[in-house]
């Protein structure tokens, strides 16, 4: 009897303008968010200095990864992030996450090179071409926002994702703001947008799994 296949998502990524920023200044940031979703290596590795590895176990929770990862790291000035998700089978499981090998891999490796060439900043690939074809449509139009996230929106959203049920009070507080300039900058970040499309990733990757 042949073994079942796990589904997963592979988060593949890389600093954009690491070497004109130094390496103390967003290293520290990129190892804080990638710890939040599990240990290294098996879950996440940076390789090459600058580019990184990271499986999302529940691909549902994929974009939201990579939108939590975005928002860490636009909080450094003039320090960008490349991300593509690669959802799919997982073959194996090393004790590296860059040694495993399935199509999630290899889904997400090829659009984190195309991404390169399109100078597109955050795709998804998977095994439903329906579904990729919508959801980067309503990434690249997210992505006018996000790629234009102030340092301060950034941290707000940071904030917001890490912390999912906190209010504006909260936020104004840990912010060092007034309520009224929290909802300034969520509006600024488009940040109802931007959940929505999580809402809506989330939703659509269900299903599909379901059908499985």
């Amino acid at each position: 009897m042949a073994r079942k296949k796990v589904l997963t998502s592979i988060i593949t990524g890389d600093i954009i303008n690491s070497r004109g920023n130094k390496v103390r200044q967003w290293l520290p940031v990129l190892k804080k968010v990638l710890t939040l979703t599990g240990k290294s290596p098996q879950t996440w590795e940076i390789y090459r200095g600058d580019s990184f590895q990271l499986e999302v176990n529940n691909p549902a929770d994929a974009l939201l990864t990579a939108i939590r990862i975005k928002a860490y790291i636009k909080t450094l000035k003039n320090v960008d992030v490349r991300l593509a998700i690669g959802i799919g089978e997982k073959d194996f499981s090393p004790a590296s996450v860059t040694e495993a090998n399935g199509e999630a891999f290899v889904y997400s490796g090829e659009k984190l090179e195309s991404l390169k060439q399109e100078k597109q900043n955050m795709a998804v690939k998977s095994r439903w071409p329906v579904f990729d074809r919508e959801m980067n449509l309503y990434i690249r139009f997210a992505l006018i926002a996000m790629d234009n996230w102030s340092t301060g929106a950034a941290d707000l959203i940071k904030l917001v994702v890490d912390n999912p049920d906190i209010t504006q009070t909260k936020l104004a507080t840990k912010l060092k703001i007034t309520q009224s300039a929290v909802s300034g900058r969520q509006k600024r970040a488009y940040y109802t947008e931007v959940k929505e499309l999580e809402v809506l990733f989330r939703e659509k990757v269900e299903q599909l799994i379901r059908t499985i």
